[in-house]
């Protein structure tokens, strides 16, 4: 079944604003892409704040299915930490836009951005804050109240690839977006990870 219009329109309007940042896209930018009139898009969205929580909740929604899927695992804490960071960095890899989006917020601004940061980045925090037994395998970061600053960097990690590793295609010699690339990507994640578990201030 083709998409419909409003999909059209929210597929454009995700591209434009991963690419350009909420501030300098326009309703006129969307609609040129989706090759309609400006006024049409009006039946769809009341204006460009309406466009663009809609492309963050279609967005936010995709990404976090999985994380509330493993979250309901029964699997040992540490492993847990494990299988959200490579679920983070697979989601990321399947659509880069996310990140794209997120960073024009940080440098730009945009409304909702109060809203992101509670329902995208406060459950990478709350679970390990919740267990006792997770904050312990950070070790002397957990001990030094530095976990949260290793959650941060990790999250870092993973998001700035999506936005920074295009530059690097001739150095790398590879697609960053490939299986291959992917597999290293994750290769180092999983090692960092494992670091910061068996770190100790002896």
């Amino acid at each position: 079944m083709p998409p419909t219009t409003a999909e059209r329109i929210l597929d454009a309007a995700e591209d434009l604003f991963a690419e350009k940042g909420y501030r300098a896209t326009s309703l006129g930018d969307v609609a040129d892409r989706v090759g309609i009139r400006s006024p049409s898009l009006y039946n769809h969205f009341r204006n460009k704040e309406a466009l663009y929580q809609a492309v963050l909740e279609r967005l936010i929604t995709e990404f976090s299915q999985p994380l509330a899927a493993l979250e309901s695992q029964e699997v040992p804490d540490q492993e847990r930490v494990m299988q959200w960071l490579e679920m983070i960095v697979r989601q990321h890899h399947a659509n880069p836009n996310l990140a794209r989006l997120l960073q024009h917020a940080a440098l730009s601004g945009g409304p909702h951005t109060n809203e992101i940061i509670e329902r995208l980045f406060r459950p990478m925090f709350q679970p390990m804050d919740a267990r006792p037994d997770v904050g312990d395998q950070f070790g002397q970061l957990h001990h030094l109240g530095l976990q949260p600053w290793a959650v941060m960097g990790f999250n870092n990690l993973v998001m700035s690839y999506v936005t920074m590793a295009p530059m690097y295609r001739d150095l790398l010699g590879q697609d960053p977006f490939s299986e291959a690339a992917l597999d290293n990507q994750l290769t180092l994640v999983r090692t960092l990870l494992k670091a910061v578990f068996a770190y100790r201030d002896h």
